[in-house]
């Protein structure tokens, strides 16, 4: 089937496939549907002035509250529950916070709201908020007989009806935040906006006030249990001390201080030693020497060695004296060399009783030494088991200063926390409480007149592009090649909209319109209606022609007859066939019953010269006769087909009134034997997926589509609102005709 696309978009489209606007277009269909625009437009503008009027005026009071990122320094101390911080997220948290229900329920409570019929819907006289809650009222039980769920549930309804008036917002980018209330009574809205906000900062210093209690509460056990952690601890150090001997004295240990005692001892020991061990031995190296011994050290420093040899002096002195006197055998001379011998003899055994002795000093110097050396490897010994178990005293003395330092913040942070105890401060301030409002925020006249038209427009717009889609007819020329892709070929007005004057039809039907008026703009949409239709086939000659639709009461036989009076009169030798087997509506424009027809010529009971009616303009028809009816597919038949031949030699145009394509097979079946057919459509009424459907059913049948004309146009109307049609212009031509 040529040209056969279908679309369903009712937008235009451009050169490129694009979906366009067209300002005309849309003008167009909105005069079309200028009183439904206005209907809509009207009845929501007065819906909303209605509203306006019976709304009862409410008051709207406003505090504002300050985040205040300055506070008071009392003590130089951080807080349990630190301020808030001076950011944009803290701030719309506290905005949320100050709509919280938890806040709108303190202020229920704080202003007894519950006995207020304005916010409670279940007392007797309840009204605003809750005055659409009456038949609830009416079957609410008694408190006494209500449980603690259906409680909650009333409680949670009047928190609702308190916040339904409360709005909270933040003050742009500032640290202020605006609480309003509205409320028909201007007193009760500043008391709530009031109550709101004063309830805020109360929350906030409870909040410090609960954060502080805990923590001394916390702190206070906390302090308790590492004191006695301190305690068993310290304890635990000192008997692990007492059974590794590890005690001490001056920040060291006793055995550490033993061994300091011992080494200053063992020094001393040896340096003696070696003293004593030098003197022995320059002595013993003298007396080696052959020395008598009056010249070592020690004899020389003895008390009695001096005096010896100060009486050897002497003595030496009177024996010399003796000597020179009385001669070598003087008896006194004699005593005085016995008595210098027995000096002599004294001092060399002091001599060597000095030398034992230092013989013995060195001894005892050695022994001691020694001594002192092996109390020094004891002691380390003992040292080392004492570090051994110093490792395990350093561990419990890391535990113990571990405790003790918790212990000792924790209880530094006590004396703190219970020092701020009462001198908590809010977070914000009131900077300024609502005053009783004296003009009413609500409702607002202008505002809502003016959204009121605003939304009628709305509305009204809304109601047109909707009845747009809805729409499922076709309109204009463009609207028909762009939904159904197939040629338009034109079309033909409804008669009464052609004429100014209905009187003149005088009860004219449209074939005998045509022939009192043959220059009329009914006339000459025929004309072009043929024009269209015999140039569908470029170059090809266009002789049998279908005429059809996709369902009844399209103006289908009505058009196929005022088309072949046209013809008739434009000279053309036409004939119309009524192939419609089941309505047979040409038999309308007869003057009297046909006795025989097409099925009597197909069923070769009568001849074609017989069956033939000529019409008045010069056309002729086939008619069906009105007794005639056949159950078998006469159309589809041999016998139709050489009738055809015939009426092609004997005719110009052989126009075929078929059946509707959603009704009946027929025109399916006659439809590939001519050489075009037309689809007639009803201006606006028929449904394109009608429509579309017809020609679906031609598809796969090799029937020629000439095109798509609409019937029963309004003229007038599509001469006002039908744009990118050729009658949108009927005003500017209509005096080229002759009504």
């Amino acid at each position: 089937m040529d040209g056969s696309r279908f679309e369903t978009s009712n937008a235009p489209v451009n050169d490129t496939g694009a979906l366009s606007f067209d300002l005309n277009i849309a003008i167009a269909t909105f005069r079309r549907r200028f009183r439904l625009f206005a209907a809509v437009a009207v009845v929501v503008f007065a819906a909303v002035v209605l509203f306006t009027l019976q709304q009862t005026p409410k008051y709207t009071a406003i505090a504002q509250v300050m985040l205040d990122v300055r506070q008071e320094q009392v003590t130089d101390m951080s807080a349990v529950l630190s301020g808030l911080p001076a950011d944009s997220s803290v701030v719309d948290t506290e905005v949320e916070v100050l709509k919280s229900r938890s806040l709108a329920a303190r202020v229920v409570k704080e202003l007894k709201l519950e006995q207020d019929p304005y916010f409670n819907p279940y007392l007797s006289n309840a009204e605003g908020a809750g005055a659409w809650l009456s038949t609830v009222r009416k079957a609410a039980a008694p408190l006494d007989n209500v449980d603690s769920v259906e409680l909650q549930r009333r409680s949670e309804r009047i928190v609702d009806s308190v916040l339904g008036g409360l709005k909270v917002r933040r003050a742009g980018l500032t640290y202020l935040i605006s609480i309003e209330y509205t409320h028909k009574d201007p007193k009760r809205a500043s008391e709530l906006a009031n109550a709101f906000a004063n309830l805020y900062l109360t929350e906030q210093l409870e909040a410090k006030f609960d954060a502080t209690q805990k923590a001394n509460e916390w702190l206070d056990t906390r302090v308790g249990e590492l004191r006695e952690q301190v305690q068993a601890a310290d304890a635990a150090v000192q008997q692990y001390k007492i059974q590794n001997n590890l005690l001490s004295a001056e920040g060291a240990t006793l055995t550490e201080q033993e061994i300091s005692s011992l080494n200053q001892q063992l020094a001393l020991s040896r340096a003696s030693q070696a003293e004593t061990d030098a003197r022995l031995n320059i002595a013993r190296q003298q007396l080696a020497r052959g020395s008598t011994g009056e010249d070592v050290g020690e004899s020389l420093n003895s008390p009695v060695v001096q005096q010896l040899r100060k009486q050897r002096s002497e003595k030496s002195a009177q024996v010399a004296d003796l000597g020179g006197r009385y001669g070598d055998r003087h008896p006194e001379l004699l005593k005085a060399r016995r008595e210098l011998a027995d000096i002599d003899g004294q001092i060399q055994a002091e001599i060597r009783r000095i030398i034992s002795n230092l013989e013995a000093q060195a001894q005892v110097a050695r022994q001691r030494t020694g001594s002192v050396a092996s109390s020094v490897a004891a002691s380390k010994g003992t040292l080392a088991g004492n570090n051994r178990a110093s490792i395990g005293l350093a561990e419990l003395e890391r535990k113990a200063q571990s405790v003790k330092t918790l212990y000792e913040t924790l209880l530094s942070r006590f004396k703190q926390t219970t020092t701020q105890e009462g001198i908590e401060q809010a977070d914000a301030r009131v900077v300024s409480p609502a005053k009783i409002p004296t003009r009413p925020s609500y409702p607002k006249p202008t505002l809502n007149l003016a959204l009121g038209l605003v939304l009628a427009l709305g509305a009204g717009v809304a109601a047109v592009v909707l009845a747009e889609i809805l729409m499922a007819g076709l309109f204009t020329e463009d609207e028909v090649e762009r939904r159904l892709g197939l040629p338009y070929l034109g079309a033909v007005p409804s008669l009464g909209t052609t004429v100014d004057d209905s009187k003149t039809l005088k009860g004219m039907t449209p074939p005998d319109y045509l022939l009192v008026k043959p220059l009329s703009s009914f006339a000459e949409s025929l004309r072009k209606l043929r024009a269209s239709i015999l140039f569908s086939k470029v170059g090809e000659t266009v002789q049998v022609i279908a005429v059809t639709s996709s369902l009844p009461g399209e103006g289908k036989t009505t058009t196929t007859f005022s088309l072949a009076r046209t013809l008739a009169t434009s000279g053309a030798k036409v004939i119309v066939v009524d192939c419609d087997l089941r309505q047979s509506a040409i038999s309308q424009f007869l003057k009297e019953p046909a006795p025989v027809g097409l099925l009597e010529v197909l069923n070769g009971v009568a001849t074609l010269d017989q069956a033939i009616i000529n019409d008045e303009s010069g056309a002729h028809i086939l008619p069906l006769a009105k007794s005639s009816y056949t159950p078998r597919d006469v159309l589809g038949s041999s016998a139709m087909h050489r009738l055809l031949g015939e009426l092609r030699g004997r005719y110009e145009i052989v126009l075929l009134d078929t059946a509707p394509l959603l009704a009946i097979a027929d025109t399916r079946i006659l439809a590939p034997h001519t050489d075009a057919v037309v689809m007639l459509v009803r201006w606006k009424k028929t449904p394109v997926k009608a429509v579309q459907s017809a020609l679906a059913l031609l598809q796969g049948t090799r029937a020629f589509i000439a095109g798509v004309a609409l019937t029963q146009m309004d003229l007038k109307a599509q001469s006002r609102y039908g744009y990118g049609d050729s009658y949108y212009y009927y005003a500017n031509y209509r005096k080229y005709y002759a009504d």
